[in-house]
């Protein structure tokens, strides 16, 4: 992964990990809150988290509020805009829409964040469409659809009734259209500050804005056992404030659209994990598109050969 570092590959190392858990997270506490109350439960985790962290840093309240003031205009918005679209409208849409579709669509559909990210990055930032790019991200996403068909098709049979599929795509793909938009947005905001701080701001713009979903929250963990508690803190904590801080460390020393596709690598873990913790075996289709999509983000992460140097 040229550019990052060891210590960006690490971060992008952990991000991965924690993306693909929190799969099996949501999975496990979904019956028990609905998609707005696991999101405003997992966002309470973790802005509480990354308060704390930012705070050991010797980064104090008023010196947080005191840097977000100095920033400009636009990228004030910026940082809401990132936490309205990441963190809260993400997360209720996707939960929301895997109600209706089942994983393996709503995986496919979500993956088409990348392929956004590489065409805004490209145009808005200036990063180009190095060829080595282009061709791991067509890669990483047929792996991607191979894993969508195989766990489609294993849970088109378990489908709840009333389920809405193409409810279920719309939401998914809002999902998606977000998650893109706002990580072009991270990155402008990142030249000015440091990932945990709009990780931090972010999250809790995010949380103030599901608010209206407590009531639901109070209700669904009063009737939940302390399993989905602990899940609730887990997705605060690691795939939250751990991870989002991480991915922004990481997306500080690379290009938005290579780095992007570096979550291409999340379904095949999240379909390891899903085996090793819940018992769910993967259809030899979904091992070999884990494979291939690991193979794409293999090549997309290649640097670009230099042009030849034009004649004397």
């Amino acid at each position: 992964m040229n550019g990052l570092g060891r210590a960006g590959v690490v971060a992008v190392v952990v991000t991965v990990l924690s993306w693909a858990s929190a799969f099996v997270g949501i999975r496990f506490a979904a019956p028990w809150l609905t998609p707005g109350a696991l999101s405003l439960g997992r966002l309470f985790v973790g802005t509480i988290t990354l308060t704390l962290i930012t705070s050991l840093r010797a980064f104090g309240g008023s010196r947080r509020l005191a840097t977000l003031r100095t920033l400009p205009r636009r990228e004030r918005w910026l940082v809401v805009l990132i936490g309205l679209a990441w963190f809260a409208v993400y997360n209720v849409a996707l939960n929301a829409g895997e109600e209706h579709v089942d994983a393996g669509t709503a995986s496919m559909i979500i993956q088409i964040a990348p392929v956004l990210i590489a065409v805004l990055a490209g145009t808005l930032l200036h990063e180009g469409f190095p060829r080595p790019l282009v061709v791991g991200t067509a890669v990483a996403l047929l792996g991607t659809l191979m894993i969508g068909v195989a766990t489609g098709a294993a849970g088109a049979e378990g489908r709840p009734a009333g389920s809405e599929p193409l409810l279920g795509v719309l939401l998914v793909l809002v999902s998606a259209v977000v998650y893109a938009v706002a990580l072009v947005a991270q990155k402008v905001v990142l030249r000015r500050l440091s990932g945990l701080l709009v990780t931090w701001a972010a999250c809790t713009v995010g949380f103030v804005a599901c608010l209206p979903f407590a009531g639901q929250l109070v209700r669904g963990l009063a009737a939940a056992p302390a399993s989905v508690w602990w899940a609730v803190v887990y997705l605060g904590v690691v795939p939250t404030a751990i991870a989002f801080s991480t991915w922004a460390f990481a997306l500080g020393r690379s290009d938005a659209g290579r780095l992007s596709v570096t979550t291409y690598a999340v379904p095949p873990v999240a379909i390891a994990l899903g085996w090793l913790l819940l018992g769910e075996v993967p259809l030899l289709l979904a091992v070999v598109g884990g494979a291939v999509s690991l193979v794409g983000v293999a090549v997309a992460r290649r640097p670009s050969r230099p042009l030849p140097a034009p004649p004397a």
